[in-house]
């Protein structure tokens, strides 16, 4: 099974790349391995120009085609989800997420942000045709910690543990159901 989690910060040292790596950690301890792409990584002009035949951007759109699941990590700014993340959304095909699920995951400064998710971010991966979007879930940059603990605040540890469940059980559940068809 094929999971790729994209990680939505311009910034290379970001909170969110720090969460997509940690739940990364969460899935291999369930024998899920997932594929980390950071957008900004990926070259800005042909995102900019929707150049889907730049090799690196077209491994990027083919992953995520190929994948089962999807996790993505945004930082939220100004009450939505990044703008790289919205650049990378439009590149690929209008139900690239048909028979996928999807778990969103948002960082933040701030609580007042936390309904980003809901109104902002997943209106568009149902319009990508998400099969099921898994609830996500809000990490503020206060919890986060150290590198021996990425996520200092014991409750939003928990609570993210949940999240990620949730998806390993949905992957679970499709993979039953269609192993049944």
């Amino acid at each position: 099974m094929s999971i790729v989690t994209l990680s939505a910060s311009p910034s290379p040292a970001s909170r969110s790349a720090r969460l997509a790596e940690h739940v990364n950690a969460q899935l291999a301890r369930r024998a899920i391995a997932a594929q980390h792409i950071r957008i900004a990584g990926l070259p800005a002009e042909a995102l900019l120009n929707a150049d889907t035949r730049h090799p690196a951007v077209a491994r990027s759109v083919e992953a995520v085609a190929e994948a089962a699941g999807i996790v993505i990590v945004t930082p939220i700014y100004k009450a939505s989800y990044s703008g790289i993340l919205k650049t990378f959304l439009d590149l690929l095909p209008q139900f690239a997420l048909s028979d996928k699920v999807v778990l969103p995951l948002a960082t933040g400064g701030s609580l007042a942000h936390v309904l980003a998710l809901d109104y902002a971010l997943r209106p568009v991966l149902q319009s990508l045709g998400a099969h099921h979007v898994v609830q996500g879930y809000f990490v503020l940059d206060t919890w986060f910690g150290g590198d021996d603990e990425p996520i200092a605040d014991g409750r939003a540890r928990s609570d993210l543990a949940c999240a990620v469940d949730a998806f390993a059980r949905s992957l679970a559940f499709d993979a039953v159901a269609e192993a049944a068809v």
